[in-house]
C-alpha cells in the first residue's frame, strides 16, 4: 500500500526561496535535458532513412545505438568528480559545448565504422550530465520536493519526443537533397546545434550553489541553506557524505543494479520505438506525431505521479508501479494487432517516465555533498550499461525474426527485476521523507 505520513511545513522565507530557484533554475535544466535526450537518441528517427543509406543491419544499429554508453559509462565517475572541483555551471557548461559539436559531427558518418566511432565520441561529451544535473538539483532544493524538481527535469525526455519527433520526421521527408546532404544528416546539424548555444547559457544563468545566489536577498539564503543543511545531517547519519565511501556501500551498488534494468527498458523501447510504429505502415513524418502521444500522455503521469509521491511521502511503491507498469507495457508492445501495441507503447512511455524521477530519490536519501555526486554518478553511471544492452538485444533478436518488438519481452523481463531489487533495500535508508 501507498502509505501517507503527513507532510513537513517549510517557513515562508524558504518556500519564497525555494519558489524563487525554481523559476531561475528549473526552465534551464528542463531545457538542458530537452537538448540532451534529442540528441541522444535522435539516431532512432534517423534510422528510418540512415541504416538503408550507410548499410546498417538491424544488429549493427543496435550496436551503434548502444556503443553510446560505453563511453558514457567509463567517463561518468570522473565527470561528476570534475564537476566537484571545477563547478557545476562550468563543467554542466562544458559537457553542452562537447556534446553540441559531436552530435553535429554525426552528420560525417560514412559507414558502419565511422558510426560506432561517433556514437562512442558522442557518450564521451556527454559522460556526467545526468548524475551532474541531479548532483546540482540536490544541492539546491530539500528532500520533500525533490520527486516533484526531478520530475520536472525529466519532463526533457517526453518534451525530447512531443517537439522534436514531429520535428524530425519534417527534416527527414523535407529537407532531404538540401545542399547535397541526406535528411538524417540535417537532422544531426539541425538537433545539435543548441547544444553549443545553451552552453553559453548555462555560464550565463547558472548559479553553482544558494550562497552563490544573488538573486536570493539575505534572509532567504539563509534560510534555503539551513534547511539544505539538516537535510544533509539527516543523509549523514544513515548515509556517506565522502567520495570514495559512496562507491563502497552495498546499496549504491544495488541500486545500481536495478537502474540497469529500467534503463535497458528505457532505450530498448526508445531507440527502436520509431521503427516499430513506422512498420504501421505511415510515413516519416507521421511516424513523428504518432510517436509524440505516449510520451505526451506519459509527461503529465510523470508529474502526477511525482506529485503524489511528495504528497504521501512514499517512494518504493511508487517505484514499483510504475516499473511494472513499463514491463506490461513493452509486453503489449509486441501484440501484432496495432491498436494494443499503441497501448503498450503508451505504457512504457507513462511507466519510464514515471519511474526514474522517483528512482533518483532513492540515492539522494543517503548520499550528501561528494558522496551524493560519486554514488550518483556510480548508479547513473552502471546503469546505463543496460543502454548499451537493451537496443542490442532488441536489435539481436530482430536480425533473426524481422521484427524488432519481439525483443521487448526480453526487456521486459529484465525490467520486473528492477522493483524486486528496490523492495529488498532497507526503507528507512532509501526513503528521505518517509
Amino acid at each position: 500500500m501507498l502509505r501517507t505520513t503527513p507532510s513537513v511545513s517549510l517557513d515562508p522565507t524558504t518556500e519564497r526561496a525555494i519558489s524563487k530557484a525554481k523559476w531561475r533554475l528549473l526552465p534551464l535544466i528542463l531545457l538542458f535535458y530537452f537538448i540532451a535526450f534529442v540528441d541522444r537518441v535522435n539516431i532512432g528517427f534517423a534510422a528510418l532513412t540512415m541504416n538503408k543509406d550507410l548499410g546498417l543491419t538491424p544488429y549493427f544499429y543496435g550496436l551503434g545505438a548502444g556503443i553510446f554508453f560505453i563511453s558514457y559509462v567509463i567517463l561518468e565517475v570522473p565527470s561528476n568528480w570534475a564537476l566537484v572541483h571545477v563547478g557545476a555551471r562550468r563543467w554542466i557548461a562544458r559537457i553542452m559545448f562537447s556534446w553540441g559539436i559531436a552530435s553535429m559531427l554525426m552528420a560525417a558518418t560514412r559507414g558502419p565504422i565511422s558510426f560506432l566511432v561517433l556514437r562512442f565520441a558522442l557518450g564521451a561529451a556527454e559522460a556526467g550530465f545526468a548524475p551532474g544535473i541531479v548532483y546540482y538539483m540536490v544541492s539546491w532544493f530539500p528532500a520533500k520536493e525533490r520527486a516533484n524538481v526531478i520530475s520536472i527535469y525529466y519532463l526533457g525526455v517526453p518534451l525530447a519526443t512531443i517537439i522534436a519527433g514531429p520535428l524530425s520526421g519534417l527534416i527527414l521527408d523535407h529537407m532531404n537533397g538540401w545542399g547535397g546532404l541526406r535528411g538524417w544528416q540535417w537532422l544531426f546539424l539541425c538537433q545539435g546545434f543548441p547544444a553549443v548555444l545553451s552552453a553559453f547559457i548555462a555560464l550565463w544563468f547558472l548559479t553553482d550553489n544558494p550562497k552563490e545566489a544573488g538573486w536570493l536577498n539575505d534572509e532567504e539564503r539563509t534560510s534555503l541553506i539551513a534547511v539544505l543543511s539538516r537535510d544533509d545531517q539527516r543523509s549523514a547519519s544513515h548515509g556517506h557524505a565522502h567520495f570514495g565511501a559512496a562507491l563502497w556501500d552495498r546499496s549504491v551498488w544495488l541500486l545500481s543494479l536495478a537502474y540497469i534494468f529500467i534503463v535497458m527498458g528505457l532505450y530498448g523501447f526508445g531507440f527502436w520505438m520509431p521503427t516499430i510504429v513506422k512498420g504501421f505502415g505511415y510515413s516519416n513524418t507521421a511516424v513523428g506525431f504518432i510517436a509524440a502521444v505516449p510520451y505526451l500522455i506519459g509527461a503529465f503521469a510523470m508529474y502526477f505521479w511525482a506529485q503524489h509521491s511528495d504528497k504521501t511521502r512514499e517512494r518504493r511503491w511508487h517505484f514499483t508501479i510504475a516499473a511494472l507498469a513499463l514491463a506490461l507495457g513493452l509486453a503489449l508492445a509486441v501484440v501484432s494487432w496495432h491498436a494494443v501495441a499503441f497501448v503498450g507503447i503508451t505504457l512504457c512511455a507513462v511507466g519510464v517516465l514515471a519511474a526514474v524521477p522517483i528512482f533518483f530519490t532513492f540515492p539522494a536519501a543517503f548520499l550528501k555533498g561528494p558522496a551524493a555526486a560519486g554514488g550518483l554518478a556510480l548508479v547513473n553511471a552502471t546503469g546505463n550499461i543496460g543502454g548499451f544492452v537493451g537496443p542490442i538485444v532488441v536489435g539481436w533478436v530482430a536480425q533473426r525474426t524481422g521484427n524488432p518488438a519481439s525483443g521487448l519481452l526480453i526487456i521486459a523481463a529484465a525490467v520486473v527485476l528492477a522493483p524486486v531489487i528496490i523492495l529488498t533495500l532497507d526503507r528507512k535508508k532509501i526513503s528521505e521523507v518517509e
